[in-house]
């Protein structure tokens, strides 16, 4: 007969020097860095599901996606990486970083949704110069908030310091997403024709894009301050700065439950706004006819344009302008789609060469 040999962990082992050690007069501080990662487990546990194994901490992430409970014959992985640009520079000027961890899973949820994906799940980077425990929290908590909505699982990430890379009190933030579609329902434009109607979908704010002209005629040329309140914003500058990145989902998945499945494609309007992202769905002998009257644009876009003399097509081209999703859908169906999903009828697909044309052109 033999006996088990019963075996217990072994505590990490840990550098003699009981003062500081040389990794931390370098700038790095390791057990900083395990303290303040310690209660992320926490925090992200929420967001995970059956199809989620393991936990927060592994050299990678587990995730065993169930395709015959989710209905998936076929199925196609959609991944995608992005940060938030220099909006991370309103989080460090008003101290709130409980926002921007909600942007980026948004950004990275909304750009493989065009695609008609699901997200499955998420993973982020943080480096800065010496980790905030204060700070990192909010943002972990921000990450975890967005996921949980959209059912998507937060399942591992990067905390790193690197100190002269990073002025104090700043930090650097990305992440990347996987999601799911069954190849049948993959959206890639070919459906899109002449005659379908475009719906635009509302945004809230700038989303994550154009934040450094706007910082530029914002606090540069127009010296306005993050707790002042231009005329007509009707909020403070830093509000409306940190709005979040609205997440699209919602209205994809009722796209998606409803018969005959209208949606024939859509387009994330980030960085290159309306004139550079609808393109980028649009077939061989298609163009996007846009009539920029067709809905109020934000008041923040006017005291950019305005105060930095800003070329009116330009700013269709940096800024999403107050549309953050465009949905491409039979004409004949474009004013209940647009109704249903608290969106309006900004255009239509009409014959030509891929590009965007507005009529009236903005700004005369």
């Amino acid at each position: 007969m033999t006996t088990k040999k019963k075996t217990t962990l072994r505590k990490p082992a840990v550098a003699k020097n009981s003062k500081e050690s040389s990794y931390a007069k370098a700038g790095v501080d390791v057990a900083l860095g395990n303290q303040v990662k310690s209660g992320i487990g926490a925090i992200v546990r929420p967001t995970h599901g059956a199809e989620v194994l393991g936990g927060i901490g592994g050299f990678g992430g587990l995730f065993r996606p169930d395709f015959k409970k989710r209905g998936i014959k076929d199925p196609v992985l959609v991944s995608s990486v992005d940060g938030v640009g220099t909006k991370l520079k309103i989080a460090f000027a008003t101290d709130r970083h409980d926002t921007i961890g909600e942007d980026l899973v948004n950004h990275c949820i909304n750009d493989i949704a065009v695609t008609g994906a699901t997200p499955l799940f998420f993973l982020d980077y943080i480096a800065a110069a010496k980790l905030d425990p204060r700070v990192l929290k909010q943002i972990i908590t921000g990450l975890s908030r967005a996921c949980k909505a959209a059912g998507c699982a937060l399942i591992g990430g990067e905390t790193a310091q690197m100190p002269g890379l990073y002025g104090e009190g700043e930090y650097d933030l990305a992440g990347s997403i996987t999601g799911i579609v069954d190849r049948k329902n993959l959206l890639d434009g070919s459906r899109v024709k002449v005659g379908d109607a475009l719906v635009g979908l509302p945004a809230n704010g700038l989303h994550t894009n154009g934040y450094s002209l706007a910082r530029k005629v914002l606090f540069d040329l127009l010296d306005l301050k993050l707790t002042d309140r231009p005329a007509g914003l009707g909020t403070t500058l830093g509000a409306e700065l940190l709005k979040v990145h609205r997440n699209y989902l919602p209205a994809f998945e009722t796209l998606h439950a409803m018969k005959g499945k209208p949606l024939h494609a859509a387009a994330h309007i980030t960085g290159g706004g309306l004139i550079d992202n609808l393109p980028r769905i649009l077939p061989k002998g298609c163009d996007a006819l846009i009539n920029p009257l067709s809905w109020k644009v934000p008041a923040i876009y006017g005291i950019i344009g305005r105060g930095g003399k800003v070329d009116p097509l330009e700013m269709y081209q940096v800024f999403n302008m107050g549309i953050g999703m465009v949905l491409v859908v039979p004409g004949k169906e474009g004013i209940s789609i647009a109704k249903k999903l608290g969106g309006r009828i900004i255009g239509e697909v009409t014959k030509g060469s891929g590009v965007v044309r507005f009529s009236p052109e903005p700004g005369k």
